[in-house]
């Protein structure tokens, strides 16, 4: 269900974005912070094989959805409609919430009392102003691109591209 509601309010986002030049730059900045969390995020998760806990996963046990959460309001702030951000917001609760809670029961089956002790300390999603635990684990650059992570690094740069047309050319 996300990918098709994904499109669907894409496509009324940019149906009735009106953006205006202050908001498209604040909202830009704020979408470009958003796709960096998900970057940053993406070079330090190996999926169903180690327990991410390092980056921001010391912060936040979802900083990918985080840094969706956070570029969408950046897109929502760009398109200056205030109800577009209240359609989003309803969307990401009744679409994330419930795939965050089915990916704990697939964590704990994979990562068990490693698993309890991280959710124990590392909220669900709004993060902790301190890292859980210190890492020696670095960004690695090859998991980014494994996990093309550059697309949503495009995608910002497309819809981004597709409001400043429509500031300039179909008010």
């Amino acid at each position: 269900m996300r990918v098709p509601l994904g499109f669907l309010f894409s496509i009324i986002f940019l149906i009735f974005a009106k953006p205006q030049p202050e908001w498209l730059i604040i909202g830009g900045i704020v979408a470009i912070v958003g796709v960096s969390i998900r970057a940053w995020s993406s070079g330090h998760i190996r999926k169903n094989a180690e327990l991410a806990i390092s980056g921001p996963y010391a912060y936040t046990r979802n900083p990918l959805y985080v840094g969706s959460f956070v570029m969408v309001v950046g897109f929502c702030i760009a398109a200056s409609v205030w109800w577009l951000s209240v359609l989003f917001a309803f969307l990401f609760l009744m679409i994330y919430l419930p795939v965050m809670k089915a990916e704990v029961k697939d964590l704990v089956f994979l990562f068990g009392e490693k698993f309890a002790e991280y959710a124990a300390n590392v909220p669900l999603f709004f993060p902790r102003l301190t890292s859980w635990k210190k890492s020696d684990e670095k960004f690695d650059f090859a998991l980014y691109l494994k996990y093309r992570e550059y697309r949503a690094g495009l995608g910002v740069c497309f819809v981004l591209g597709i409001l400043v047309l429509k500031l300039f050319f179909f008010r």
